[in-house]
């Protein structure tokens, strides 16, 4: 299963699962990654981590750490 951390800039995905708990999966969820959630790749910053993720018309900020938590499917096409 790929993760989230593996999208390269443009490309899309859904979210599959989260594999956080606790403090972690709450603030995900709070960002509106859930289940069936279309993400996009945006920006990496100049080191490669952290990277903006298009998430529901919003761009959000996630380390490499974070994004491994994060099961995704990528769309056809990308």
């Amino acid at each position: 299963m790929n993760t989230l951390d593996q999208l390269r800039n443009g490309q899309t995905a859904v979210v599959v699962r989260l594999n956080a708990d606790g403090s972690n999966r709450r603030r995900l969820m709070d960002l509106g990654i859930l289940p069936g959630t279309r993400l996009q790749a945006e920006l990496k910053s100049p080191l490669g981590d952290p990277v903006a993720y298009r998430v529901r018309d919003a761009l959000i900020a996630l380390r490499r750490e974070q994004a491994k938590q994060i099961e995704i499917e990528l769309e056809e096409g990308a």
